[in-house]
């Protein structure tokens, strides 16, 4: 519990100071999130909502999305390598099926597995923020969304320029990137390409990453414009211990992720209306054995086909949210077969402002699948503002998850699916206080989630195959809290950041003889960043993160950045896990120990 009272600390200390910390001048125009049916102030959100600016992403030197999210408590991030080869999505102890992950609002689920979700990440030069909601997020996106939700929104303003960037690293780290944008009068184009390879910093975990991005803005000042985003990424890496069990050294696999969207803003009086249509495709090819792909391997291709239709109305009952999504998915694979399914998601909600400091929003999604029938998820948040920076949140709601297709049908040696499984569903709760200033950004939050259903792999005997059955009852609870203190020192900008995630699981006992369920939620999860402001030219950032894991020796990790600034071009220097700490973040693979990675980018 040391960091949750080195917390309570620094509270009440940086709320004594926060009086004199910036000038007025710094003061920030107030984002706008996103990632709601409506659109409402940040300060207005009644849920635990954080978001990382790009300044924030780029000052840790993560070279890809899931590593900067390390530094976030209650997000799991379980990596398998690094630099984004492989890793999975987990908030405030859902399983990585049970957290959406969205580009601009669009929803990159996967029918075959959640395992995926984290190949659709964008480049980092790309984005504009982060939004990470926690807590479920069915009412509003649907299934999925079962703990929470990342939204990556991308960057919206286009103009003319370019950067070029050349990288190394340990274990012949190689990296290459080149973007470049153009502008006119009725929009623009911006483009990225990039590309890294290492040798692996152990036997087979050599690794090739390849993406593409274009985003292009059509008919800007028009009654209808456009956006047009494309997304490509491919991964080749060997994949040491990745799946299976550890003693399986030999594993290789090929992922492909690819997207296409059309999105538009149209806004006529009270009206904001949100047109878009997208297409998205994975691809997945696994080995057993690297160089022997006739002794077992695993062919998946997935596409989505959606297109939504969202909209708000501000009246003086408030703002009323409501929209459609229709898509279809489907699935071809030499293990799971060839599936289709078509969904339709309803979605309704007020957010009502009652008086000066209370608003109410109650709302409800309605999803219907082709193979599973309708569910309904009604839920409703409140907050009360306290005073001009203090507000209280509660919300309340109900969240589902259909079963994937590998939880219905996969098959292999020790393992069968189920295609009589139910979905999983839950009720949960949260409570919170926030206090929001541009001197200093505090909450705390407690939350409760009563999970049912849940899937899990069991036998009767110890001879008999793992069958996926709908027979876990899990209570999940815990409470987390963070505060952001920007402050001046030597007339240079600071910034402090510490988080801290509580996590208990109450597995109700099951009658069988054997079951695969295993509860590994991050019990104890404390972050810390430090980023500065040395001189005009040079930047410092400093984060640490220490992860406890029920029955297992917590561990902590340190990583450093440094970026110095000359004319056109910036040189970063970065070095990652600095005291060289022995830990693993899943399937008991061993991460890498102390490594440096030295980038040059020239603008242009």
């Amino acid at each position: 519990m040391k960091p949750l009272f080195l917390i309570s600390i620094l509270s009440v200390y940086l709320l004594n100071a926060q009086q004199d910390s910036i000038p007025t001048q710094h003061n920030l125009k107030e984002v706008v999130v996103s990632s709601s049916r409506i659109e409402i102030p940040f300060s207005e959100n009644t849920r635990t909502i954080q978001i990382i600016s790009s300044e924030e992403l780029k000052a840790t030197g993560a070279l890809a999305v899931a590593d900067a999210l390390q530094q976030i408590s209650g997000v799991d991030i379980r990596r398998r390598g690094v630099s984004g080869a492989q890793a999975d999505l987990y908030i405030r102890g859902g399983s990585f099926d049970q957290t959406l992950l969205l580009i601009d609002g669009i929803k990159l689920d996967d029918a075959q597995t959640g395992h995926h979700s984290l190949n659709f990440l964008p480049p980092l030069e790309t984005i504009e923020r982060i939004e990470i909601i926690k807590g479920p997020a069915a009412r509003v996106f649907g299934q999925n969304a079962f703990t929470g939700a990342v939204n990556i929104v991308t960057k919206k303003e286009i103009t003319t320029g370019g950067t070029a960037q050349i990288g190394a690293g340990s274990y012949s780290q190689l990296q290459g990137g080149l973007s470049l944008s153009k502008r006119n009068e009725n929009g623009g184009i911006f483009t990225h390409f990039s590309t890294i390879s290492s040798d692996g910093y152990r036997y087979n975990t050599d690794f090739k990453n390849h993406t593409a991005y274009i985003k292009a803005s059509v008919a800007e000042n028009k009654k209808l414009p456009v956006q047009v985003l494309a997304f490509f990424s491919g991964r080749k890496f060997g994949a040491n211990g990745f799946y299976a069990s550890p003693e399986a050294k030999d594993q290789y696999e090929e992922t492909e992720a690819s997207l296409i969207a059309l999105q538009s803003k149209i806004q006529k009086g009270n009206w904001i209306i949100k047109p878009n249509i997208y297409w998205r495709r994975g691809q997945d090819h696994y080995l057993f054995l690297r160089a022997q792909p006739e002794v077992y391997e695993n062919w998946h291709i997935t596409h989505k086909l959606g297109a939504a239709l969202n909209s708000s109305y501000t009246s003086s009952w408030g703002i009323t949210g409501l929209g459609v999504e229709v898509s279809r998915v489907s699935i071809a694979s030499n293990n799971l077969g060839y599936r289709t399914r078509q969904l339709a998601t309803f979605f309704l909600e007020q957010h009502f402002r009652l008086g000066k400091r209370l608003n109410l929003t109650p709302g409800v999604a309605v999803n219907f699948y082709s193979d599973f029938g309708g569910f309904t998820y009604p839920g409703i948040d409140l907050g009360y503002e306290i005073s001009n920076h203090w507000n209280a949140y509660a919300n309340l709601g109900y969240t589902y998850r259909i079963p994937t297709y590998t939880d219905l049908y996969y098959a292999d040696r020790t393992t069968v699916g189920n295609e009589n499984l139910k979905p999983e569903e839950a009720l949960a709760t949260e409570l919170g206080i926030r206090y929001n200033a541009p001197s200093f950004r505090f909450y705390t939050a407690y939350f409760d989630r009563s999970a049912e259903n849940l899937i899990d792999y069991v036998k009767p005997t110890e001879e008999a195959l793992w069958e996926a059955t709908n027979i876990q009852t899990l209570d999940s609870r815990g409470f987390e809290t963070e505060i952001n203190f920007p402050f001046v020192w030597n007339t240079k900008s600071q910034n402090l950041q510490l988080g801290y995630t509580y996590l208990t699981d109450d597995l109700r006992e099951v009658a069988v003889n054997f079951s695969r369920y295993s509860i590994n939620s991050l019990k104890h999860h404390f972050t810390a960043s430090y980023r500065s402001t040395i001189t005009s030219k040079l930047q410092g950032f400093l984060g640490l993160k220490y992860a406890q894991r029920p029955q297992v020796e917590g561990y902590t990790v340190v990583d450093a950045n440094v970026i110095w600034n000359f004319k056109s071009f910036q040189f970063q220097a970065a070095v990652y896990n600095l005291f060289n700490q022995e830990y693993s973040e899943t399937n008991l693979v061993p991460m890498p120990g102390r490594n440096a990675r030295f980038s040059l980018i020239y603008q242009f």
